[in-house]
């Protein structure tokens, strides 16, 4: 008897981004504000993590919320309707309990009718990871347009005596539509884990985030650079063709160390590095689509530029790749 020969779908040449969107809470927390509550002041705050301040979601603003604004956002910006959408990935690792997932009821506020429909939980490092996976899924046949959305509403396991995190995170959303393209708009994904250092960065008692800080800044300072090199070398391209970092927003001094050491290896100069946290703090998986969309409308990187993106955090989680801005 003749086995039946399954049938493949056929995806797509190549993939990239068709629209970006994002959006803040209203409420700006300066860090004079969080003086008033802590033993810290402005200038500690600004000479540890660079910080000036951030935006803290209302109670009753939830991670939904901002991921519903955010994912609009990105197909009116890529001029694409929600019926041309198939797939919704929300990366995000603050949402307040597992089941149901926050990609489903995003996907139905928004329009986009029986989705494909998942959460995906990498900490900060969750926007590349959901990246490379829409890619993926478009190259593969599997989905035609991908949606990918970081959000988080981090207020929400911050502990606000605690100095050490309460100083860093914040909430916010940003998103990406994926689509299929004749020339190639994003790399292949670099990724990895360092699972025996999972101790660093946990939820504390299941209730606050906890994170050991000069140990996280060691590593990423010393070991992130090689990802984003990795993720460059994937894409054909060298350092030099590089026009825009976007590391995850973590920590001021962390994104200047990791520009350092590609510069050192080659990177230009002229290299424009994303500065976002200064007035967005820490937003975990939202960091990189919402310091490309604030980058996008100052103009400090515009349509075509060759876009570096590298993202890590709890896990310890790592994943970057090459992008062109769309």
């Amino acid at each position: 008897m003749t086995r039946p020969t399954l049938t493949l779908a056929q995806g797509a040449k190549a993939t990239r981004i068709l629209g970006v969107g994002s959006t803040q809470p209203d409420r700006i927390v300066t860090n004079d504000e969080l003086s008033q509550h802590m033993d810290t002041n402005d200038q500690w705050i600004r000479d540890r993590v660079g910080i000036v301040e951030r935006r803290f979601a209302a109670d009753d603003e939830r991670l939904v919320d901002m991921a519903v604004t955010a994912g609009a956002k990105a197909l009116a910006d890529a001029g694409v309707a929600p019926s041309e959408v198939d797939t919704v990935i929300v990366p995000n690792c603050t949402l307040p309990a597992p089941i149901p997932n926050a990609a489903a009821q995003v996907a139905d506020r928004i329009g986009i009718r029986s989705a494909g429909a998942f959460d995906l939980n990498a900490a900060c490092a969750g926007f590349c990871y959901g990246l490379g996976v829409a890619s993926d899924l478009v190259r593969a046949g599997s989905a035609k347009k991908v949606l990918v959305i970081g959000a988080e509403k981090l207020t929400d396991v911050v502990d606000p005596t605690d100095r050490s995190t309460a100083i860093i995170f914040a909430d916010g959303a940003g998103a990406a539509l994926v689509g299929p393209s004749d020339e190639p708009g994003i790399g292949p994904v670099a990724w990895g884990s360092a699972g025996d250092l999972v101790d660093l960065i946990y939820m504390r008692d299941n209730r606050y985030i906890f994170q050991e800080g000069q140990p996280v800044f060691r590593w990423a300072t010393t070991q992130i650079a090689p990802i984003a090199m990795r993720a460059v070398e994937l894409a054909g391209l060298e350092l030099s063709d590089i026009d825009v970092l976007i590391p995850h927003q973590a920590n001021l001094r962390i994104v200047e160390a990791i520009a350092k050491r590609l510069r050192a290896k080659g990177a230009r100069e002229d290299l424009v590095v994303a500065d976002d946290i200064r007035y967005s703090g820490n937003t975990s998986s939202a960091s990189i689509p919402m310091a490309l969309d604030h980058m996008r409308a100052a103009g400090t990187v515009k349509r075509g530029d060759v876009v570096l993106t590298v993202g890590f955090g709890a896990g310890l989680s790592y994943a970057g790749q090459v992008l062109v801005c769309p």
